[in-house]
């Protein structure tokens, strides 16, 4: 899928969230958010104020003076409903553009007869040749294809799919450039991978998470308080002798309830739903994102996430008696059908073409599960190499001893986290080829950013216990779990869940899906089989295992943004407080004049100033609230001070330099 990044003031973007804004007033959507609800009220009942005033009531202040705080009142409802509005925009214009791939496909039945995709059904099977477009979401049953993806994935590099295996996936929409593959339909009309892409960049299928519900009823809460104060002040004022006015009331109410981060809240959780799609990441819900952001533990592959996946050759050990030159032409030779990485590392490092030797009739022995080793054999010459175990038995079935040296060269190896390969000729070994498994640069350094957001680092791999331990102690990471089976991962991931950690694994495979289903925050590659991607709660469109870690920062970047914007909020309050109340009161009691920081002109200057600034203040935000807080990994504590330091005492200050700037230019009219 493109993901390119739109412009925040994109036009068509732009245009459809104004128009959002307007239809957003309706009462019946409004509800859903409390506080700004309590908004919506506040500016009717200015509204009646108005028309009151116009029909002859004097105690209420001028029509003007009214008519300008419903107007305010009216722009901070729309600037609140904008910021959501943006945010669900952005994801429209995302899948209008996947719309475009989702066409009607003809489909090739195995029976020759070309139908419509609409009329495939689960279970379904078709034929696809080079240069057809895939129908429908399916499992390949037959064949092997070269597939472009790039609209879904915005990769224009073609990716390899095939039969059986882990990467038997193809979606619907992508193009098949070469070969022919028979595919298995996988889901219904109307349930494919891409109409769920589209229900959740429109935000269709998007509830409030959790922590989203949670501050809401927060929200609520501190509205429901201000009411309260809100409605008390009357007899006070009226015991007092000080005439306030309606319109001063709402006014109170509006500036001191938490209507910045009450504008903002459903834009934030949007927002880090439309970041992990930028990031290539489909998630099934808003709450996937955010555990994600807390997540304790992390399961990641060894192989292809913390190594590079394909082991090199990077020395050669001859045994006693054997010149390096016969064992380096040996070892050459058998490795040249190997096709393998491993075999190609060994030629490159032996820096000998095969073709040099010019050995004629060759026989060539394929590598097999049985025999666990590989080989060449020409002139009356066996040259085998493989596993160590399988390649001494060979020997001493043949009664050759198996040197001391070599078993002691072979220990040393699997110490250091590398596999052996044992060479023999005719039944007689010759030396060592050293494989090593290697660690992917910069990853000690993405597994340190991970320590310090506090979160466990856990391997899993099939490689022995010696090679596992190297491996984790040379990448980093604080456990391991070696020679794993599908039930180990799951059971680990029960463990730590039952001390009560928060668990997240990546996988591909239909093994992974029970460890997948049962872990928080399962993520499934876009090339995996159906069955891991339904078991997941995220999809990974660029099949790249360390995105994981991003996902992470990418939750944390989202409970952030939310935190911060809250924080800067309930501190606007405590600003605005200072504002109006000293400005409300103070001609009747002079004491109140301590308080009276601003120095404010006049009680009409002072709520306007409070009232526009509480307006603008969203649309500021906005920006902010799309792209999330700048995360840094310096842990929780730290990240606490920094945050109550820069939006807590931000948000005390900006106010009050803000508001006083508005009232010197609204003194010129008042």
């Amino acid at each position: 899928m493109n993901t390119n990044n739109k412009s925040l003031f994109d036009k068509r973007v732009f245009y459809d969230a104004i128009k959002q804004s307007f239809i957003k007033l309706n009462p019946r959507t409004l509800i859903k958010n409390p506080v700004m609800f309590t908004v919506e009220i506040g500016a009717f009942v200015l509204f009646l104020v108005c028309i009151w005033i116009l029909l002859g009531e004097k105690s209420q202040g001028s029509f003007g003076y009214n008519l300008t705080i419903f107007i305010l009142l009216l722009f901070t409802l729309l600037f609140a409903n904008f910021a959501e509005a943006i945010a669900e925009a952005r994801g429209k214009a995302q899948a209008d553009s996947l719309r475009k791939t989702r066409e009607e496909t003809p489909a090739t039945l195995e029976d020759g007869t070309i139908v419509s995709s609409s009329s495939l059904q689960k279970g379904s099977v078709f034929i696809c040749r080079a240069g057809d477009i895939i129908a429908a979401d399916g499992e390949i049953m037959e064949g092997l294809a070269t597939i472009d993806e790039s609209a879904i994935t915005g990769e224009s590099a073609p990716v390899i799919r095939e039969a059986g295996g882990d990467k038997s996936s193809v979606t619907g929409g992508t193009k098949v450039l070469s070969d022919q593959i028979k595919v298995l339909v996988t889901t219904q009309p109307g349930d494919s991978f891409l109409d769920k892409m589209i229900a959740l960049v429109e935000g269709a299928s998007r509830q409030k998470t959790p922590n989203e519900i949670a501050l809401t009823i927060l929200l609520a809460g501190f509205t429901m308080i201000f009411i309260i104060v809100t409605v008390t002040l009357k007899p006070f004022a009226d015991y007092a002798g000080v005439p306030i006015t309606i319109a001063a009331f709402i006014s109170l109410f509006v500036c001191l309830i938490p209507t910045t981060i009450g504008g903002l809240l459903s834009a934030i959780g949007i927002a880090g739903m439309d970041r992990a799609l930028r990031a290539n990441v489909i998630t099934k819900s808003g709450r996937a994102v955010e555990v994600a952001g807390d997540i304790d533990v992390l399961l990641l592959d060894k192989t292809g996430t913390i190594t590079i996946g394909n082991r090199k050759a990077t020395q050669f050990y001859t045994a006693e008696g054997v010149d390096p030159l016969h064992f380096q032409k040996s070892v050459v030779l058998s490795s040249m059908s190997d096709e393998t990485p491993e075999g190609k590392s060994i030629i490159e490092l032996a820096g000998k073409d095969p073709k040099s030797y010019g050995i004629s009739n060759p026989v060539f022995i394929p590598f097999t599960a049985e025999t666990r080793s590989s080989g060449i054999d020409f002139d009356g010459l066996r040259i085998r190499k493989g596993a160590a175990d399988a390649i001494r038995k060979l020997c001493e079935e043949k009664g050759n001893s198996y040197p001391l040296e070599i078993q002691e060269i072979v220990e040393k190896i699997a110490n250091n986290g590398g596999t052996p390969l044992v060479v023999s000729e005719n039944e007689k070994i010759i030396g060592v080829v050293e494989l090593q498994d290697i660690v992917k640069p910069g990853i000690q350094e993405r597994f340190a950013r991970l320590r310090m957001m506090g979160i466990k680092t856990v391997m899993v791999t099939g490689d022995n216990p010696l090679t596992a331990r190297f491996i984790a102690e040379k990448a980093g990471v604080a456990d391991y779990i070696a020679e794993a089976k599908p039930e180990d991962k799951m059971n680990y991931i029960k463990k730590e869940q039952s001390e009560g950690r928060l668990v997240a694994m990546m996988g591909d495979g239909t093994n992974d899906a029970p460890a997948l289903a049962q872990a928080n925050v399962g993520v499934a590659m876009n090339s995996g089989t159906q069955a891991a991607k339904e078991a997941g709660n995220m999809v990974d469109l660029d099949n790249d295992p360390t995105k994981l870690i991003e996902i992470v920062e990418i939750g944390k970047q989202l409970l952030m943004t939310r935190g911060t914007l809250t924080t800067f909020s309930i501190a606007n309050d405590v600003a605005k407080y200072f504002a109006l109340i000293p400005a409300l009161f103070i001609t009747a009691i002079p004491a109140l004049n301590g308080l009276n920081i601003m120095q404010l002109h006049s009680p009409e200057s002072a709520i306007l100033s409070a009232v526009i600034f509480n307006a603008i203040i969203i649309p500021i935000l906005i920006p902010l609230a799309l792209k999330g807080v700048a995360y840094k990994p310096i842990g929780a504590s730290a990240l606490l001070r920094r945050n109550l330091l820069i939006y807590g005492l931000g948000g005390i200050l900006v106010p009050f330099v803000g508001i006083k700037l508005i009232d010197l230019f609204v003194a010129l009219f008042v």
